[in-house]
């Protein structure tokens, strides 16, 4: 988990993670300026230590002076360890209405040089004359080494193609979005991806994958678009990945603030959708996967309480991507978070937070748990207050009752974190729940919807549940899926529990683990 200083100013925005001979790398953006592409690394994707700032805006007068956006880092295909990062800039001379698209190279992943250095013409980019003098003027930052570098020069920054894509100011919404590259090689070949726009449709239903591909090394054609999904307004931060015999194209929707993504067998082909696409709820955004020793990661940031997505952003942990044996994409709790567990913790020792109003049960038998309440709410908590925990179960409902979980509840004043869930329709809520200040009338009753997912179950009434509560982070699995991943601060430490309104439910196979509690310093930085 990674965020930004307390009391900062600046905040993370989209990232993307490198996994290089045992270390995670991640690269991000700095809200609000953009000013700078930052970079951090970690030996477990947990915690993480800052190196030196990858990238900086341009001086005065090139084309990416204005800003820096979203950036993708992979392993230059025709330069044996060296990098390449494709990445997004705005110029003060349109004022940031135009977005292109910059390459930068790198032999260590440390120190990165941008491979063209001259910008005269912003609609020219291919006049002879203006590639010579690019080319003359980059030999005297690259070393002859690097002929593909000083080639490339000649084809970036890259802009969108009339003939395919929005490229006008005057064709849309008054700016173009171009952005969020991604490279992705398939059997020797190398292949771009960006957030564009088709040129024809309705406006705000013209968001695609913009397409390129490599026809020499450092240099990129333009081809019809990878993907047009005929409804959404842009296709953000675009991924493309291939897991067995099956392609998955993975995208942030700004509509819904969801990432979603699509299948094709084969690239060339349509691409598909499950009847349910949506791989991170609400609030998780700007997707970016990277593989490691262990297989294919989803990262992102999420943004907490804030209309604008800019002001309290975190990384959370990463999700770990499986394809299920029907093709669909799934992700997973991170293991790594393993390492973060302490000693388990009684679950044979519970009572019941309140007074109830008809007849309550409490069964306790090894790690199995019979517990029914006749009428009104009950929860049924373990003994002590926790702050940091993982909680697994296998919930079985006798019945047509409801039930949920409550955590970091206040034994007082019942004050926490509610989780509904709907065992037969497979639905999770999770609310902040708590007393406002006296003398505050109506507004006393603070009660907050913090996010909610949906999931499907073979057997209606029956869960496997996963609770993670770590710092600020809490993530909720059923089946081993991730349905709820957010971060809120509301609420620090209380009791954990379940809670039933007039239902007979079984828990058995209990797990309670305390966890270490994440901290942040001048060394490590981790989300609290």
């Amino acid at each position: 988990m990674f965020t930004e200083t307390d009391g900062s100013r600046k905040r993370i925005g989209d990232v993307d993670v490198l996994f290089h001979e045992g270390l995670y790398h991640v690269f991000h953006l700095v809200l609000p300026n953009h000013d700078f592409i930052a970079h951090a690394v970690s030996t477990n994707g947990i915690d993480w230590r800052r190196v030196n700032n990858a990238l900086f805006i341009g001086e005065p007068g090139s084309w990416d002076d204005l800003m820096l956006w979203t950036m993708h880092v992979s392993p230059d295909p025709h330069q044996p360890g060296h990098w390449r990062m494709f990445y997004t800039g705005l110029s003060r001379r349109d004022h940031g209405q135009s977005q292109r698209v910059g390459l930068a190279v790198s032999e260590d992943l440390y120190h990165w040089r941008k491979s063209s250095v001259y910008w005269q013409d912003l609609r020219g980019p291919h006049d002879p004359e203006l590639v010579q003098q690019a080319r003359r003027i980059s030999r005297q930052h690259f070393t002859p080494s690097h002929d593909a570098e000083i080639d490339a020069a000649s084809c970036f920054p890259l802009e969108p193609d009339p003939r395919y894509y929005e490229a006008a100011l005057d064709e849309g919404r008054e700016w173009i979005s171009f952005r969020d590259p991604f490279f992705y090689c398939d059997n020797g070949q190398g292949w771009l991806i960006v957030a564009g726009r088709v040129n024809e449709g309705p406006v705000v239903r013209r968001g695609c994958v913009a397409l390129f591909q490599e026809v020499d090394p450092g240099r990129f054609e333009s081809r019809p678009t990878l993907h047009h999904p005929g409804i959404y307004d842009d296709v953000e931060v675009p991924n493309l990945i291939r897991i067995d015999e099956e392609y998955y194209l993975i995208g942030s929707i700004r509509e819904d603030k969801k990432i979603r993504y699509w299948h094709t067998d084969q690239i060339g082909n349509p691409w598909r959708s499950y009847h349910d696409n949506v791989l991170m709820a609400k609030g998780n955004y700007a997707g970016r996967v990277c593989r490691d020793d262990k297989g294919w990661l989803l990262w992102n940031f999420y943004t907490m309480d804030s209309p604008d997505g800019a002001t309290e952003n975190l990384m959370p942990p990463p999700k770990r991507l499986v394809r299920t044996d029907e093709g669909l994409l799934r992700t997973t709790s991170f293991e790594g978070l393993d390492d973060w567990l302490e000693r388990p913790l009684d679950t044979q020792c519970v009572r019941t937070l309140k007074h109830g109003i008809g007849k309550e049960h409490c069964g306790v038998e090894a790690d199995c748990l019979e517990l029914q309440s006749e009428a009104g709410f009950q929860a049924f908590v373990f003994e002590h207050e926790e702050s940091c925990f993982r909680f697994r179960a296998l919930l079985r409902m006798r019945g047509l009752g409801k039930c949920g979980i409550v955590f970091r509840v206040d034994p007082e004043t019942h004050d926490g974190y509610y989780v509904s869930l709907d065992l037969l329709k497979g639905v999770a809520q999770l609310r902040s729940w708590r007393t406002g200040p006296p003398g505050s009338g109506e507004f006393m009753m603070q009660f907050q919807p913090l996010q909610s997912g949906f999931w499907h179950s073979k057997t209606a009434g029956q869960a496997r549940v996963q609770l993670l509560a770590f710092g600020s982070y809490v993530e909720l699995s059923i089946d081993g899926r991730i349905v709820l991943s957010l971060a809120d601060r509301t609420f620090q430490k209380g009791l954990l529990g379940v809670y039933l309104e007039t239902a007979h439910l079984e828990l058995s196979e209990i797990e309670l683990h305390r966890m270490h509690s994440p901290h942040q310093s001048d060394d490590h930085l981790v989300a609290g």
